[in-house]
């Protein structure tokens, strides 16, 4: 059963839904009605959005607005000028945010979505959360105007509509069937997920191939890739080639569209526009961490712009430019086709080298395991005094793996909790959702076990103090090992006298 009795919550000023014509429907109106049917079909019954169309933006904020957020499970934002100039709108979506709070993301993904219909001079109206966030644009720009994807301006507006709102409603079935799916799995906070498959960090690009790229980041998303970049990225220069690098450094591919325009400048010293720049870096990743580059420039592509047309002759022509890249001219098939056989390629690459090292890592585990030590990776640091402690008296101790492909973490963690002896919960710097989690998986060991009895478990208490942990001591519940203080050895030294299968060797 879900836990949320509406899907979808639209937030919009309602002048953005005033028609450009007495014969047609307002643009939310449509937007929502699309969104509707695309959402229905997708999770195969009807979909339940939840829009105001009745009140005005001089009324009273409703209460029952208010009441629709904790049982909401996604949220739009239709992004205008009025809309962040509009008291009621920007309250709406700071509202659902309160409501939220820790849970505004599931599975790594946000459960707010930006809908740009028009562009924006600031965000700042809204919560922190959403400044980051990448948007889906609903505009584009011709002769320096922005131009409303609505047929109103022609049937090619009205095509690119429908294309948008489609590839909108995947991302939000796709989110939709996860949660439905899960009705007690711990909400996250931002993180980049671990993923099996090799992540694709596909290039900013000018306006002119927007279109393209959205088609390829889409038909990625679909097939399980991690596309990054998957936040906007900062406008001072040297902000925004750290970030490139840190997102480069994640990825195992980069895929680099480059088009007729010279496109935007990051404010800083160089005036690069941002193409060149990631070209650069990814050049130097490609030499440097084994990055896979493909480079497409559509066929016969010439620029007027004299910055951009040296940028493209450099990259017909210099080695430097095309340093750890495959050069594509042509139509786009020809991209995707390359980029299918690259990813195919390293995938298969990076299974045979997971199941090697998983291999070794089983007999490893077995031999040796006693005591499985689950903590947080930042509390890794913290553990080293229990650790050594822990050596001193002739207990193995394993940490769980962090990082690393996600069949292999998981493969290796599972292993740790049913091959060992004792388990014990480090819970320090780890939030409360945390502890949660963890205990959820231990429940679900005995299915694991094929009839062997049950590990101990014992949860270590460490800084910093919460209410939580001190509720746990109230309570005095079994297999607490208070260690605020110091390395608890009085109580440690309990709880291996009493296990038949580790005991402290003095």
């Amino acid at each position: 059963m879900s836990l949320y009795n509406i899907d979808l919550f639209i937030s919009y000023a309602h002048i953005d839904n005033q028609p450009l014509s007495a014969e047609k429907t307002g643009w939310i109106t449509r937007f929502h009605e699309s969104l509707d049917t695309l959402l229905s079909m997708r999770l195969g019954k009807r979909v339940r959005i939840w829009r105001d169309d009745k009140l005005q933006g001089n009324d009273h904020f409703a209460d029952e607005i208010v009441e629709q957020f904790t049982s909401t499970a996604v949220f739009i934002s239709v992004l205008t000028p009025r809309y962040l100039n509009s008291e009621w709108c920007t309250r709406e979506v700071n509202e659902f945010c309160k409501q939220a709070q820790n849970r505004i993301f599931f599975d790594h993904k946000a459960r707010i979505f930006k809908v740009i219909k028009t562009p924006v001079d600031c965000e700042k109206p809204l919560p922190s959360i959403m400044h980051q966030m990448l948007g889906y644009d609903f505009f584009v720009f011709e002769d320096g105007v922005p131009m409303e994807l609505d047929d109103a301006y022609g049937q090619q507006y009205g095509q690119n509509f429908n294309r948008q709102v489609n590839k909108l409603a995947y991302e939000i079935s796709e989110l939709l069937k996860r949660l439905n799916a899960s009705n007690d799995e711990a909400m996250e906070e931002p993180s980049i997920a671990v993923s099996d498959k090799p992540v694709v960090y596909l290039a900013e690009c000018t306006y002119d191939l927007k279109h393209t790229r959205d088609a390829i980041e889409s038909q990625l998303n679909c097939m399980g890739y991690h596309v990054l970049p998957d936040r906007n990225l900062p406008v001072d220069e040297k902000e925004y080639i750290d970030a490139v690098n840190d997102l480069l450094g994640r990825s195992q591919v980069s895929v680099h569209l480059v088009g007729q325009q010279y496109g935007a400048v990051p404010h800083g010293p160089s005036d690069e526009a941002t193409a060149l720049i990631q070209n650069r870096l990814a050049a130097a990743k490609s030499q440097n961490n084994n990055l896979k580059r493909l480079i497409w420039l559509p066929k016969e592509t010439s620029a007027q712009d004299e910055k951009q047309q040296r940028f493209i002759e450099e990259l017909q022509t210099d080695a430097q430019a095309q340093l750890g890249a495959d050069l594509l001219t042509g139509d786009v098939e020809k991209l995707k086709s390359a980029l299918q056989t690259l990813l195919n390629k390293l995938e298969q690459d990076m299974n045979s080298t997971q199941a090697d090292t998983t291999s070794k890592n089983m007999e490893t585990l077995s031999d040796n395991c006693s005591l499985y030590l689950i903590c947080t990776e930042q509390d890794r640091k913290a553990t080293v005094p229990l650790r050594k402690y822990l050596k001193e008296h002739n207990i193995d101790v394993c940490m769980p793996a962090f990082k690393g492909e996600a069949t292999q973490v998981r493969t290796i963690n599972q292993q740790l909790l049913t091959s060992s002896d004792i388990i014990m919960v480090f819970y320090g710097e780890g939030e409360e959702a945390w502890k949660r989690s963890i205990d959820t998986e231990i429940k679900k060991l005995p299915a694991y076990l094929d009839g062997r009895a049950m590990p101990k478990v014992h949860t270590y208490l460490a800084a910093p103090k919460t209410c939580d942990k001190e509720d746990m001591i109230d309570m005095e519940e079994i297999g607490i090992v208070n260690g605020f203080d110091d390395v608890n050895e009085c109580a440690l030294e309990d709880i291996f006298s009493q296990s038949t299968t580790a005991k402290f060797v003095s």
